[in-house]
């Protein structure tokens, strides 16, 4: 069987990638201010599900941008999302991404509390004194904490991009989030992951400024 492979440039695998998924995803229109971060999810996953299960909150693109412009962190639940996200994009407007995740302290608290890191990183983030954005990819947990600590007035997110993968209260935390008056976005289901999450908060960056640095 002879295999014909595409002559693609590198510097236009990207664009050419987005070609095809506009093609594939035929008629269906996507809204013009969630349209890059679908299509960055679907090219990042190769699962075109994500044009259906991902929920955003009303208005919660703009809210999004302004925020990251007048500073705000991101606060992820993993090495892996941490490390995926545009950090220098992300400095030109005055914000770090933070995970505690490995952190000593958050691993003494866990084992004091019974909790999961996750669980005690988010604690960690809520006291912060600074305006935060969660990009959370792997741990229910960590969308369950953030849904009490919402509830008892320790902390109001600039957004939350719930994302957590699996089977165990992924769905149920998911929807906790969503039932708050947060700006969010959250891929509904069992479906996302820590390259989701990072994703999203380079669309995000890449709708302010697609330089790429």
């Amino acid at each position: 069987m002879k295999i014909e492979l595409e002559n693609v440039k590198p510097r236009d695998i990207e664009r050419r990638s987005f070609e095809i998924i506009t093609s594939e995803l035929g008629e269906r229109k996507l809204d013009a201010d969630k349209e890059l971060i679908i299509k960055r999810c679907i090219h990042t996953s190769a699962d075109f599900e994500y044009a259906d299960s991902l929920c955003f909150s009303k208005d919660v693109v703009s809210k999004a941008i302004e925020a990251i412009k007048n500073g705000a962190c991101i606060v992820t639940d993993t090495q892996m999302g941490k490390s995926g996200i545009n950090k220098r994009s992300l400095a030109k407007h005055g914000g770090e991404v933070y995970c505690f995740m490995s952190d000593e302290d958050v691993a003494a608290t866990a084992k004091e509390n019974g909790t999961t890191r996750a669980t005690a990183s988010m604690d960690k983030a809520a006291a912060m004194d600074k305006p935060l954005i969660f990009a959370i990819g792997n741990a229910p947990t960590a969308l369950v904490r953030l849904y009490e600590l919402i509830q008892e007035g320790k902390i109001k997110p600039a957004l939350i991009i719930g994302v957590p993968v699996g089977f165990v209260n992924v769905v149920q935390s998911k929807e906790l989030i969503m039932d708050t008056e947060i700006p969010y976005i959250v891929a509904r289901g069992r479906k996302g992951g820590s390259n989701i999450a990072a994703c999203i908060c380079n669309a995000l960056l890449y709708m302010i400024d697609d330089s790429r640095e």
